[in-house]
């Protein structure tokens, strides 16, 4: 092993200790199901934001999205943009309003229970459907998780794909286990502040390596499609125009993020709204620089490596751009190895603070949502509490099997479950904070048809043996988002219209009467 992995090793290892005792350090503080899922709603600004865009972002900012750009050209750009306006809206018109009506909907702990209590469900029939939803797409979104830092160590290291994967799954799980949310927010903190350092300094350095006035003709000599000025259009993909929907589909991501429950969350553990207002200031101008800087990685990595260019073989793929980027500028040089480390570490941060928001919400679904709100509603809190640990581990091990695959697409398996959360809770989340007229039917409606379109579009062979979403390019997102929305509206029209009690909650939400 040469001088600068073992380095980089160090930098890697201090990193995952430091994730673990604030693990441990919040294990003790950790008394009740409350706690263990939202922190006892105590979050301050700084932590909220970081800790909401951390977990959203995950390894498709700094592997999935430069990948895409590196491979196909800065068409694949309008991705960002459409994340870009989803995550402003996100916390402009939802944060505020759900976290005021979570806590007069009768203390609502998870997106499933604000359902249930929101629409007064009696039948259990939202919380049952919508804890289904995620716990199914959830497997596939940590799987993601898991994929990108299996490759990450695979790459770095020169291990092999299935032992770098168990590492990093251990690592997650067990800070996860012990800790619960404010375990999760503070370490997704710490790995917020890190991408963001690891996405400027990383393109910005190597771009200085490059020079402004070679960019453009070592991007031709790299063989990229159409030439450089295709490449660099936004109006180009792999060297063709783009067409009208594949810039919906790109866009339509944005939907995504009313229906994420990993993000949804941290707007209701939020302490106050004075510090809400601080997180929607502080998130949307990090989700600004990282996705600019995440599109940069693309474009200067496919020149900095140059001669080399990744996805000519079977094991270097376009989607380890900025890990081969650090490795070429840091681990030639004894005396920036682990500086480089700690660069990488950020790749291992957006990885991590994903996979545990996901772990804990699945976790929240099955013991907060199922266990006590189905199976044994007397059941003490310290049971709920011991419940979600093992959720936690059953979970983990669930997505680590679904991972062991190391062809597995980082950008493929977010793509599907993206669309499952946005199509499937987007909507009914959206419409249950502006729309007094929406009802229980039309709820359990828009969920049912988000996912089920998703589903069909998505992993069922229709025609040709290929799914419709192949045939037609057309994101499942925008089809599901749609859908459940018509739903929504056509089921609630056509069905009783929500009580006075329902309606009156909404007017105490509305002017912050809680």
């Amino acid at each position: 092993m040469s001088s600068s992995i073992i380095w980089v090793l160090l930098a890697f290892a201090a990193y995952m200790i430091v994730m673990v005792v604030i693990g441990a350090v919040y294990a003790g503080k950790t008394k009740s199901s409350e706690d263990f899922f939202l922190g006892g709603r105590n979050l301050n600004g700084w932590v909220a934001a970081l800790s909401a865009q951390a977990s959203d972002m995950s390894g498709w900012l700094l592997m999935g999205l430069p990948g895409s750009i590196y491979a196909f050209g800065t068409g694949q750009a309008w991705i960002a943009v459409g994340l870009f306006i989803g995550t402003v809206c996100n916390w402009l018109f939802i944060a505020s309003r759900l976290r005021r009506y979570t806590i007069r909907a009768n203390n609502s702990l998870t997106l499933p229970a604000y359902l249930e209590n929101r629409f007064h469900d009696k039948k259990r029939i939202l919380l049952v459907a919508s804890s289904v939803v995620i716990v199914i797409f959830f497997l596939v979104y940590t799987a993601s998780a898991l994929t990108a830092g299996g490759k990450l160590f695979a790459s770095v290291f020169g291990v092999d794909y299935r032992v770098a994967l168990t590492i990093g799954a251990v690592v997650i799980l067990i800070y996860t286990f012990l800790g619960g949310f404010m375990a999760v927010c503070t370490t997704d903190f710490i790995q917020g502040t890190l991408m963001l350092v690891g996405v400027l300094v990383v393109p910005i350095v190597a771009y200085a390596f490059v020079g402004p006035d070679n960019l453009v003709s070592v991007l031709n000599t790299s063989g990229v499609a159409g030439g450089a000025s295709s490449y660099l259009n936004v109006m180009h993909d792999s060297g063709a125009p783009v067409s009208a929907v594949y810039i919906i589909s790109q866009l339509a991501w944005g939907f995504g993020y009313c229906g994420m429950p990993h993000i949804l969350v941290r707007f209701m553990a939020v302490a106050n709204e004075k510090e809400l207002k601080k997180s929607k200031i502080i998130a949307i101008i990090w989700v600004a620089i990282s996705l600019s800087f995440a599109v940069i990685i693309g474009i200067v990595g496919r020149a900095y490596l140059y001669p080399t260019i990744l996805g000519d073989t079977t094991d270097i793929s376009a989607e380890n751009v900025f890990i081969e980027t650090i490795k070429k500028i840091f681990m030639s040089d004894l005396n920036l190895a682990f500086v480089g480390g700690l660069l990488l570490c950020g790749i291992l941060a957006a990885i991590m603070s994903t996979a545990d928001s996901q772990l804990l919400v699945t976790a929240s679904a099955v013991a907060e949502d199922l266990f006590k709100g189905i199976f044994k509603k007397d059941a003490e809190d310290k049971t709920v509490l011991n419940v979600s640990r093992i959720t936690v581990v059953v979970v983990a091990v669930l997505a680590y099997i679904i991972a062991l695959n190391p062809d597995s697409s980082v950008m493929g398996l977010v793509s599907n479950a993206w669309a499952g959360f946005g199509s499937a809770f987007g909507p009914i989340v959206l419409l249950s904070l502006y729309w007094k007229r929406v009802n229980l039917p039309g709820a359990i409606a828009g969920i049912v048809s988000g996912a089920a379109t998703v589903i069909i579009w998505d992993y069922i062979p229709i025609i040709g043996g290929q799914t419709l979403g192949a045939v037609t390019g057309l994101y499942s997102l925008a089809l599901g988002f749609l859908i459940s929305l018509l739903l929504i509206v056509i089921v609630s029209l056509a069905t009783k219209a929500p009580s006075e009690e329902i309606l009156k909650e909404f007017d105490d939400m509305r002017n912050n009467n809680l």
